[in-house]
C-alpha cells in the first residue's frame, strides 16, 4: 500500500466536507473491496448483515474479533477510507463502545458507527442517557487516536419497531452534541423525514439505501440534505442473488445459460486489479 492510514482517514474527512453528496458502498471481503474500488467508489464501508452472511451467520452472530478481521481484511486490500459498521460496540457498556473504536483503529480502518439498538427483543433500544453516553466514550476513544477517526452515531428507532421520527431527531442531535462526526437513522421511510433529520443537524448525514420502496436517488437525497449514501447489505445481496439464480438454473432445468451473463475469470481479476 502506497497510502498510510492517516492519509486515509484525511480523505474521508475531506469527502465529508466537500459539497454534494458520495456514495460509500460496503464491502464484505477483499475481493468485493477490490471491485468496488476499481468501479470508482470513493470509499467503503463494511456491513453487519453481510459480515455475518459470509459466516453462514444472522445479523448481530458475528463476534468482534471476526468482524474486525474482516474489516481488516477490506482496509488492507484497498488504498481507500474504509469505515467499519461495528453495531453496538459488541457490548452495552461505554466501555465497550470506547474499545470498539479502539481496535477498529488497530485493524486498519478510518472511521466506524455506534448504534443504539441493544439486541436485546424485550428492548431493543438503549434508554436515551445510555445511548448518549455510549456514543460519547466512542468520541472520546476517536479523538484519542493519532490520526482523525469518522465516528458515525446511529439511531435505530425506525429498524426496531419504533418509528418515532421525534424521538430519532433527538437521539441525533444529542449524539451530534456528544462529539460524533456523522449522523445516522437507518429506515427513514420518506424523502419527508430525510429532510426532517437534516434540517435538524450541523454534522453529516448518512442515508442507507438497499430497503425496497425506502431508497431514494442519490440526487434527490442530495436535494434532501444528505452527504454520505451507504449502501448496507444490498450489494452481498445482488451477489447472493446472481448465485441463487445460476444454481437454480442448473438444479432445476440442467442448462447453463448463466454463463452467457458472467464476466470472465480475466475480466474480474482485472475489475480487482490483479
Amino acid at each position: 500500500m502506497n497510502i498510510s492510514q492517516a492519509e486515509k482517514a484525511d480523505n474521508f474527512r475531506k469527502l465529508h466536507a466537500e459539497p454534494g453528496a458520495f456514495v460509500i458502498a460496503n464491502a464484505w471481503d477483499a475481493g468485493s473491496a477490490r471491485l468496488l474500488a476499481g468501479l470508482g467508489f470513493p470509499a467503503l464501508a463494511t456491513s453487519s448483515g453481510a459480515s455475518a452472511g459470509v459466516l453462514g451467520r444472522r445479523d448481530g452472530q458475528v463476534r468482534r474479533e471476526e468482524a474486525l478481521a474482516q474489516a481488516g481484511a477490506i482496509a488492507a486490500a484497498v488504498e481507500l477510507p474504509v469505515s467499519a459498521d461495528l453495531e453496538k460496540g459488541f457490548g452495552d457498556t461505554p466501555r465497550a463502545a470506547a474499545e470498539a473504536i479502539r481496535l477498529a483503529a488497530e485493524a486498519g480502518v478510518v472511521g466506524g458507527s455506534i448504534e443504539d439498538a441493544s439486541g436485546d427483543p424485550a428492548k431493543p433500544l438503549y434508554d436515551f442517557a445510555l445511548a448518549v453516553e455510549r456514543v460519547a466514550a466512542a468520541v472520546e476513544a476517536a479523538r484519542a487516536l493519532p490520526f482523525p477517526f469518522t465516528l458515525t452515531a446511529r439511531s435505530e428507532n425506525f429498524l426496531h419497531g419504533h418509528p418515532d421520527l421525534e424521538d430519532t431527531i433527538q437521539r441525533l442531535r444529542a449524539f451530534e452534541q456528544a462529539g460524533a462526526d456523522v449522523l445516522f437513522a437507518p429506515g427513514l421511510p420518506d424523502l419527508a423525514a430525510v429532510r426532517a433529520v437534516c434540517a435538524a443537524v450541523t454534522k453529516p448525514v448518512n442515508f442507507m439505501a438497499g430497503i425496497k420502496g425506502r431508497s431514494f436517488t442519490v440526487t434527490e437525497l442530495e436535494a434532501a440534505g444528505v452527504r454520505r449514501v451507504s449502501l448496507a447489505t444490498s450489494l452481498y445481496r445482488a451477489a447472493m442473488s446472481g448465485l441463487l439464480e445460476a444454481a437454480r438454473e442448473v438444479k432445476e432445468r440442467g442448462t447453463f445459460d448463466y454463463l452467457d451473463r458472467t464476466i470472465t475469470t480475466a475480466e474480474l481479476l482485472r475489475g480487482m486489479g490483479i
